[in-house]
């Protein structure tokens, strides 16, 4: 289980589940469930999603369908056959969490040994999957400061540059309106 940034660097990762259980059942056993629903996290107060906009909405993690809809997790509308507002939130979501696929990429393609089955201890194999989201943060790092002094530099030189499957009302409520809203300011054209 992980939550990755948009710089595809890992930022939370639970280690050491099953491949066999459910998303949804291994993510309610982390400490980062627990502390969420505790309201721990310290996630930001909620604040208006363009600076026209004067209805709050509150941060929220993107998950997929195999997630319950607790107040902070927004995961797709089920079903086929839905209407286009429920089709375009679906597809705007899936862009963000295309995130957390690339990075799951980036670290196997890096880390070649994750490729396969670890025939090691599983205590062993913790570490193994752990010290390669280490090193996988570590080479974003230095790859963003590398691409951050080059554009410096080139700019120098030009002089520019879940609880539970059934959602809660509110997060029903929020998904509605970030829908809502992906249908009329925050359209794409």
């Amino acid at each position: 289980m992980a939550i990755v940034d948009a710089d595809y660097k890992f930022t939370y990762v639970d280690i050491g589940a099953y491949g066999k259980d459910w998303d949804s059942s291994v993510f309610q056993h982390t400490t980062f469930f627990k502390m969420m629903v505790n309201r721990q996290l310290q996630i930001p107060q909620p604040s208006p999603l363009h600076s026209a906009g004067i209805k709050n909405f509150p941060f929220v993690f993107v998950a997929d369908e195999a997630f319950g809809l607790p107040e902070y997790v927004m995961r797709p509308y089920a079903g086929h056959n839905l209407p286009e507002k429920k089709r375009i939130f679906n597809y705007r979501l899936t862009l963000a969490r295309r995130y957390v696929e690339c990075a799951f990429g980036i670290l196997a393609n890096k880390w070649r040994i994750l490729h396969r089955a670890l025939n090691v201890r599983k205590e062993f194999a913790k570490d193994i999957v752990k010290a390669c989201i280490i090193l996988h943060n570590l080479v974003r790092i230095k790859d963003a400061q590398i691409l951050k002094m080059y554009i410096t530099q080139q700019k120098l030189q030009t002089f520019n540059k879940t609880l539970c499957n059934r959602p809660k009302r509110i997060a029903t409520a929020l998904r509605d309106d970030l829908a809502d809203y992906f249908m009329a300011e925050g359209a794409l054209p």
